[in-house]
C-alpha cells in the first residue's frame, strides 16, 4: 500500500523536503495529549527557554517515548514509520528518538538554523524527520528549511537553542548567516494545519522565527526515524543531542537495541 505519492518522495530526495498534508490528522488529538503531559512534566532533558520580552515559554523535550502513553500509541499504531520508509526509499524505518517544540504564544524565541545530524549519534544514508504541526501555524510563525542543503556534502557545527555551541572543538564549519543573505538561499517554509507533517532530511538545514501570535501556541510533535544502513557513532570528547548515555554499542556498529524499535519492515 502507497501512502505516499511519487510527486513527494520525488521531493523528498532531490530538496531534502516536503510538505505532506492532512497526513496525521486523525493523531491531532492524542498527539495534543501527550505533549500537554508532556508540558506538565517534563523529563530531565527538557528545558524552557524564556522570551525577551516576557512573552511565553518554548519547551524542547526529547525521548519520552517510554513514559507518555500518547507518543507511544502515534509511534507503534500510525502509519508514520511507512511513511518514513517511503520517502526514505528504505525496507525498513527505525525509531531514533522524538522530540516536541512547543512555542508558547508571545514566545519570540528563535530555533537557531541548524542541521540534525551534526548533534547525533547516528550516521546513515537514509533519514527523515516528520515535523508534525498540531496548530494553525502562518507561514512567518513556521518552520523554514534550505532545500536542496542535504546534497552540499556539508555539517555545520551544533548550537543549542541558546545560540551556545554544543561542541566547541568539533572541527566542523560554523553556519553560514542566512537570515542575513536570505536572497542566497531556496528557503521554503509552508502555513500549516494540525495533522499536516514537514518531512525532511536529518542534513536539511532548518531553523524557525518565535511566535508573534498573541492566542495560539505553536506545539510540533517531531518524529525521527532512520533506515536501511544506519550505523551508531561515537567521537571522543564529543557531546551528542540527545546524548543516549546508556547505549552500549561500539562505535560503527549498527543501529540496534530497545532505545531503536524498529517500527515498519517492507517484509
Amino acid at each position: 500500500m502507497t501512502r505516499v505519492d511519487l510527486d513527494s518522495i520525488d521531493t523528498f530526495r532531490t530538496r531534502g523536503v516536503v510538505v505532506l498534508r492532512g497526513v496525521f490528522a486523525e493523531w491531532v488529538e492524542t498527539l495534543r495529549a501527550g505533549v500537554a503531559e508532556n508540558v506538565r512534566m517534563p523529563s530531565a532533558s527538557g528545558h524552557f527557554y524564556q522570551g525577551e520580552k516576557g512573552g511565553g515559554r518554548f519547551l524542547s523535550d526529547y525521548c519520552n517515548w517510554q513514559r507518555i502513553p500518547q507518543y507511544r500509541d502515534f509511534i507503534f499504531n500510525s502509519t508514520a514509520a511507512a511513511v518514513g520508509a517511503e520517502l526514505m526509499g528504505s525496507d525498513t524505518a527505525r525509531l531514533f528518538h522524538e522530540h516536541i517544540l512547543v512555542k508558547e504564544a508571545g514566545a519570540d524565541v528563535p530555533t537557531p538554523w541548524h542541521q540534525d545530524m551534526p548533534y547525533y549519534c547516528v550516521d546513515g544514508p537514509r533519514t527523515v524527520s516528520l515535523w508534525i504541526s498540531l496548530d494553525e501555524v502562518a507561514r512567518e510563525n513556521g518552520l523554514e528549511l534550505v532545500a536542496g542543503s542535504h546534497l552540499w556534502g556539508k555539517y555545520y557545527r551544533p548550537q543549542r537553542f541558546n545560540g551556545n555551541s554544543l561542541n566547541e572543538n568539533d572541527g566542523l564549519e560554523t553556519i553560514p548567516n542566512i537570515n542575513g543573505n536570505r536572497g542566497d538561499y531556496d528557503i521554503v517554509g509552508w502555513s500549516v494545519s494540525p495533522g499536516d507533517a514537514i518531512a525532511f532530511d536529518y542534513r536539511t538545514l532548518h531553523g524557525a522565527p518565535g511566535n508573534t501570535s498573541a492566542t495560539t501556541p505553536r506545539r510540533a510533535f517531531s518524529l525521527r526515524l532512520v533506515g536501511d544502513g544506519t550505523s551508531f557513532v561515537r567521537r571522543e570528547g564529543i557531546k551528542t543531542s540527545p546524548p543516549f548515555p546508556d547505549v552500549s554499542l561500539e562505535s560503527g556498529a549498527p543501529l540496534d537495541g530497545p532505545q531503536f524499535p524498529v517500527l515498519y519492515s517492507r517484509a
